[in-house]
């Protein structure tokens, strides 16, 4: 598995409770609903390429990976976007999954 970012570690070291909080509240939207693991992260994918998170892309792109999505469906997920956020956005986050398909 890829290593976690620096700022992403930082956070974690430097505000413990802070990021508990943040945690728990992602365990609890997933348990929530009746969506499946690989589902939630495709859905967090097209949100993340929405507000342009290239790092969030990685995350999620990595994560629905691990969830058993295959790269076509990744890929998928960010193409549905494209009449929603435009083709130049939707270029960059194919970027940014191939990123980590490709193992880059």
């Amino acid at each position: 598995m890829a290593k976690l970012p620096e700022q992403y570690l930082s956070i974690k070291k430097r505000f413990k409770k802070y990021f508990t909080a943040v945690d728990n509240l992602g365990k609890a939207a997933k348990a929530a609903g009746p969506l499946n693991t690989k589902t939630a992260h495709l859905i967090q994918l097209a949100a993340a390429a929405a507000v342009k998170s290239e790092g969030a892309v990685h995350s999620h792109t990595r994560r629905a990976l691990k969830a058993g999505a295959k790269p076509e469906e990744i890929q998928h997920a960010i193409i549905l976007l494209t009449s929603t956020i435009g083709f130049p956005n939707v270029s960059a986050a194919l970027s940014w999954t191939d990123d980590v398909i490709n193992g880059k």
